[in-house]
Parts: C-alpha cells; sequence; structure tokens
C-alpha cells in the first residue's frame, strides 16, 4: 500500500538556491510549501556544494543578496563571521554562499515555524495532486514549482562507467583517481573547465591538458575594480540583430565591453521576450558562444590560474567537433574535426573529463518528459526547454498557462535566455511569488 500524502500548498522540486530561496520567500509571505530534494544537502545544488575555497563567485559580492529588496545582506553577513571576504567588490569563496543560503533558510524556518517543510528523495512523477516521489509517497499541493537545476553533462554520457572518461566532473571525489602527471582531455572550454582546472592545480597537478569545444572561447575575467554600465543605445535595442550587434561593438569601443555588458544586464530578459523566432535561432546558432564568456565572467585570482597554465603550455585551447569518444580501459582516444585547418590526427590521454556544461533535454527528463507527452506542457520553438509564459507558468501544448505548474532557475532558460546568475534567479523568484499569492 502507498504512504499517504503529505500536504503542502506549494511543492518545490528541487532544494538548491532557486527552491530553498524561493521556499523563505514564500513563507515570508505566509505560504506554506514542501521543497523535495534528492541529496538532502538543502540550499547548496550543484553550484555551491564545492568544499573548495579557490571556487570563487564570478559575481562581485554586493550583487549576491538573497533579497532583491536588501542588496547588502550577503555582504553583511560575511561581515559577521567571514570578514576576510566581507569586500562589497570582492569574489568570495562559493562555500561561503551556500552557507549564507542554508542560513537563510534556516532562519526564515525559526521565524515562520511550519510552513517549511523538508523532504529528502527523489521526485519521480508530477501529478495533477502533487508529486509522487520514487518512495512511493506522495507530496499533494495546490501548485507544483520545478526548480531542478542544472543537469549534468551528457556528451560523454555513452562511455559513463569506464575507467578512463570523468561524464560528470561534479560526482563526489570525480577527480580524485588524475595522477599528479597525467594528461587529459577536456571536452568543453567554459566555466565548468575551468572549476576543474583549479582542483586539479591546488591538488599538486603538473600534467597536461588539451580542452576542445565548437570555438575554443573561454571565459573572460572581471577586472579587480567594478565597471559601470553604459546604458544601451537605441540601436542596439530595435531593429535586426546584425545592427544591434554593431551598435554594441562600437558602445564598447566607446566605453568598454565590460560596461557594455553590464548595461544590457537589466534588459536582457526583456530583449529576448520580444525577438522572434527567428531572432533567437540566429543568437542561439551565432551569438550565444560570444555572449557566454563575455557575460559569465570569473574572478581576477581564477583567471590568473588559467592564464598561467596556458602560458606555461599546459593548458591548450581548440576550436573543434568531437566525432567520438573512445575508452580501453587505460587511456582514452579523442577523434575531432578542427574548426579551421587541416585534418588533426586523434589525441589520446590518460582521462577525458566531460565539462560541457548542463545536459538539458526536458523531452527525455523523467519528470517533464511525461508532462510533454501528455499535453501538459510543450516545448519552445527552439527546443532548448519547456514554453513558459512571462513569470514561468507552464505552457500547454494548446499554449494556454497552467496555473499550478511553474519552472524557476536554469531549466527556465527557454523563456528568459539569463536565468542562471543569482541577481537573475531572485527576480524570477519574485515574480513567482507574486504569481502564487495573486500579488
Amino acid at each position: 500500500m502507498a504512504p499517504p500524502p503529505h500536504s503542502a500548498e506549494v511543492a518545490i522540486v528541487g532544494g538548491g538556491y532557486s527552491g530553498a530561496m524561493l521556499a523563505a520567500r514564500l513563507a515570508e509571505r505566509g505560504v506554506a510549501s514542501a521543497v523535495i530534494d534528492r541529496t538532502g544537502d538543502f540550499g547548496l545544488g550543484v553550484a555551491y556544494s564545492t568544499d573548495f575555497d579557490g571556487h570563487l563567485l564570478n559575481v562581485r559580492s554586493r550583487s549576491m543578496s538573497a533579497l532583491a529588496a536588501d542588496p547588502d545582506h550577503f555582504v553583511r553577513w560575511l561581515a559577521q563571521d567571514h570578514a576576510r571576504w566581507a569586500d562589497p567588490d570582492g569574489f568570495a569563496p562559493r562555500r561561503l554562499f551556500g552557507l549564507y543560503v542554508q542560513d537563510r533558510l534556516a532562519r526564515v524556518e525559526a521565524s515562520h515555524p511550519g510552513l517549511i517543510r523538508r523532504v529528502t528523495g527523489e521526485a519521480a512523477a508530477i501529478e495533477p495532486g502533487g508529486v509522487r516521489l520514487a518512495s512511493g509517497e506522495t507530496i499533494a499541493a495546490s501548485s507544483v514549482v520545478l526548480a531542478t537545476g542544472n543537469p549534468a553533462p551528457k556528451t560523454a554520457s555513452a562511455s559513463a562507467g569506464r575507467s578512463a572518461v570523468i561524464a560528470d566532473p561534479w560526482a563526489p571525489d570525480a577527480l580524485a583517481r588524475i595522477g599528479a602527471d597525467d594528461d587529459i582531455i577536456i571536452v568543453g572550454t567554459g566555466l565548468t573547465m575551468v572549476d576543474m582546472l583549479l582542483v586539479l592545480d591546488a591538488g599538486g597537478w603538473r600534467g597536461r591538458a588539451f580542452a576542445v569545444s565548437r570555438r575554443g572561447l573561454m571565459p573572460r575575467a572581471h577586472k579587480a575594480a567594478p565597471d559601470g554600465p553604459a546604458a544601451p543605445v537605441e540601436a542596439m535595442t530595435v531593429g535586426g540583430l546584425s545592427g544591434r550587434v554593431q551598435a554594441a561593438r562600437r558602445l564598447a569601443d566607446q566605453r568598454g565591453w565590460r560596461s557594455m555588458m553590464e548595461g544590457l544586464r537589466p534588459v536582457t530578459a526583456d530583449l529576448w521576450a520580444q525577438a522572434d523566432t527567428a531572432t533567437r535561432g540566429r543568437i542561439v546558432r551565432h551569438l550565444r558562444p560570444w555572449w557566454d564568456v563575455h557575460r559569465h565572467r570569473i574572478a581576477p585570482d581564477v583567471a590568473a590560474v588559467i592564464y598561467r597554465l596556458l602560458a606555461d603550455h599546459r593548458l591548450t585551447l581548440t576550436a573543434g567537433r568531437v566525432r567520438a569518444i573512445k575508452d580501453d580501459g587505460e587511456r582514452v582516444r579523442l577523434d575531432w574535426t578542427p574548426r579551421h585547418g587541416a585534418a588533426q590526427p586523434p589525441r589520446t590521454a590518460r582521462w577525458l573529463i566531460d565539462c560541457t556544461g548542463p545536459g538539458h533535454d526536458p523531452a527525455g527528463d523523467p519528470l517533464t518528459g511525461p508532462l510533454i507527452a501528455s499535453g501538459r506542457a510543450r516545448l519552445d520553438a527552439l527546443r532548448l526547454g519547456l514554453d513558459l509564459d512571462a513569470v514561468g507558468r507552464v505552457l500547454d501544448v494548446s499554449g494556454a498557462p497552467d496555473a499550478d505548474l511553474y519552472v524557476l532557475g536554469p531549466p527556465a532558460r527557454a523563456a528568459f535566455w539569463e536565468t542562471i546568475a543569482v541577481p537573475d534567479i531572485r527576480s524570477r523568484i519574485e515574480d513567482v511569488v507574486g504569481a502564487l499569492t495573486g500579488a
């Protein structure tokens, strides 16, 4: 016999930053919720579960408050017990931000007893009356919010379990087997690559890394001092995409590219929402790689490590396409095609690490796939993710919003484009809370 259902007004699937801080804001508005998390590490998720202090935030501390109405909240928290990192313009360890999120969640639970229930378990299905867990327990709810965060990479998943391929770099002790002098291949040259190299370098690794991605681009660095935003000129917000990009380049030449990017932050979601499908497709195909490396920058101290590895010829960045990954258990071979130039022989190394980033696949996901199959949800026109309305409600096959089903955080990327950084997510949290409370 199945266990009896537990009742909560809102069931939140995912207990990372997005889910935990949504539960806190709902409690502050008097709304009960059940937060469901597979790991039981509520408030951390993948992003903030690292215990390595070399993993620094990619955003300055002054912009990392969990409360939109209290921008200094995180900096004040740092000043209480972690004064070394309390510089508003600095980049604190991600580990500390995770502790901050957990502390805020605990304080809200204490001040609003009975309004937040933590459920450690794996969500197996979204049903009309709530969420069914893998254990068979049902969390009854009037509304469900999917805040499942970023899934593991999928590029090397076919080789998962083989001894020379590290398909999920965020799995516990994923890098522990790599020897001090082992050479490695890295597929993907973005933020995940940077995180893995930081851990290896700090642990005494002396090998070489060959990193390949479609364009061979790595994240740019913040300057030590913050750049003030340069307000977008009109030509960046109207007209064809080519003209907008040209206008952005002119402004970058005049004010600096960092200031140009900072000026776009407040209007990015609106510009994405206004774009038609053809324009969105061009952005994804041609502009996104350049956008990502300029928008999601790394701290200066982090960049210094990567630049040193490049200067010492221990890190090679290459533009190319992966054709096949072959693993004999002792070494791994990468068959690849360079983006430019003559064909190259396969690369071999002791290890291959999949750093291609989140492997979003809503149609194949055990939670969202059945919703799509049943017509309760649909993919957006570019198949980036679930189609949502302006506050994050899931659109059904006919395009009507489901008032009882929401998506928050990285899985909402199809609707909002920028939905992984704390400043963006906390804005989305306020929208969802407003919708759920009728505000």
